[in-house]
């Protein structure tokens, strides 16, 4: 029988499901210096290869040779037109990259100057580190902030996104070294998926002993799963509407899976009547989020994640919320730090959960319109973009 994460993918283009990820295409950056990006302009005028000269650098700036890039859901949220996005641009903001060249002395996360050949994640955004929010410890809220693959490109920085053979990384971006022993597949997702879940766990102040509910399955509903594990805690129940999707989170160590109408059940058992401690919600949907508010026990913390667009309004009493002390944070995006601990999280939790797994095809970039059908179809919790080593 085949594992739950196998039947999740069984919906892959045929001719990629062998198993094997194509890096068989040519080396797109040519003798001349020039580089190539993936432009989107808008719904109605589509995607477009774009050649484009490698940019001089100023100061603290680093050029990253692209490795991989994964399709996020909001890259896919743009493209169906549901998220407003500047164009035109290059989208794109989960990749892992080797450094090519930097604007003078430029340090990682730890302080380590940066050298052409590391393989490197960096954050979403830019930071100051001067502003009063980057002072008060949310610098992915900079008042200057620049997000990759998520501005429109300028002559000076045409190279701003993922689905390109290089990425012009600006000065005030966060750079974490990648371990030589992770793979692409399992390091590509950690600057958005991964460094999410990690700073929402920080926000609601997930600990060792906590019965944690997570609120959907998709890819950030399994980091969740498995970050909770991995940071001590008593009992993780993962809930989707979705049988297999229940199933993968098992192979990511949910102690119980459930369907949203067995959760207020399933949770009395676990907890002993007591509630969560912490409660994840990735889904983004309204249902889910007024649930999580009956969730919660004595000093409860609920983590809202996946509620990145309008959705419907949802309605609390506030008195019940008051006595039991409960704790309700909005977690977007995150920190450097955040990203470190991410990094760090998959490298020591790559041997006993399928990450991988959650990447299991890629395409070369000339090969985009494929892999963002396949993306767009939900073949697998990501699909990959590869430019070569």
């Amino acid at each position: 029988m085949r594992s739950s994460l196998a039947s999740l993918h069984s919906g892959l283009t045929p001719a990629l499901t062998d198993g094997k990820v194509r890096h068989g295409h040519k080396e797109a950056t040519d003798a001349s210096g020039a580089a190539t990006g993936l432009l989107w302009r808008g719904a109605d005028a589509g995607f477009a290869l774009s050649g484009r000269p490698l940019p001089r650098l100023s100061g603290g700036e680093v050029l990253v040779r692209v490795r991989m890039a994964t399709i996020c859901g909001s890259d896919l949220h743009t493209i169906a037109g549901h998220r407003s996005t500047p164009v035109p641009t290059v989208l794109g903001h989960e990749v892992v990259g080797t450094v090519v060249d930097t604007g003078g002395e430029v340090r990682s996360h730890t302080g380590e100057v940066l050298a052409p050949g590391d393989r490197v994640t960096w954050t979403i955004g830019t930071a100051c580190g001067t502003c009063a929010r980057c002072r008060r410890g949310v610098p992915q809220k900079c008042v200057a902030v620049r997000k990759y693959g998520h501005e429109a490109v300028t002559d000076r920085w045409a190279l701003n996104g993922g689905f390109a053979t290089h990425c012009h990384l600006l000065a005030g971006t966060g750079i974490v070294r990648v371990p030589e022993a992770m793979p692409d597949e399992v390091a590509t997702p950690a600057n958005c998926a991964t460094a999410t879940v990690v700073c929402a766990a920080r926000r609601a102040r997930l600990a060792a002993g906590d019965v944690v509910v997570v609120l959907g399955c998709g890819m950030l509903g399994l980091t969740a799963v498995a970050y909770a594990k991995d940071r001590g805690a008593a009992a993780v129940v993962a809930c989707d509407l979705d049988e297999e999707r229940r199933e993968a989170a098992r192979e990511f160590g949910a102690d119980t899976v459930c369907s949203p109408a067995e959760l207020a059940e399933v949770l009395d058992e676990v907890s002993a009547g007591d509630g969560a401690d912490v409660v994840f919600e990735v889904s983004g949907n309204a249902s889910a989020v007024q649930s999580a508010f009956g969730l919660i026990g004595i000093d409860g913390r609920i983590a809202l994640v996946g509620s990145v667009s309008p959705s419907p309004e949802v309605h609390l009493e506030p008195s019940g919320f008051v006595r039991n002390l409960s704790t309700l944070v909005g977690s977007h995006n995150y920190g450097v730090g955040d990203l470190a601990e991410a990094v760090a999280f998959l490298d020591r939790a790559a041997g006993r959960r399928p990450f991988a797994a959650l990447v299991p095809v890629s395409y070369p970039l000339a090969d985009y319109e494929r892999a963002i059908a396949d993306a767009r179809g939900h073949a697998a919790p990501r699909v990959a973009i590869t430019t070569g080593p």
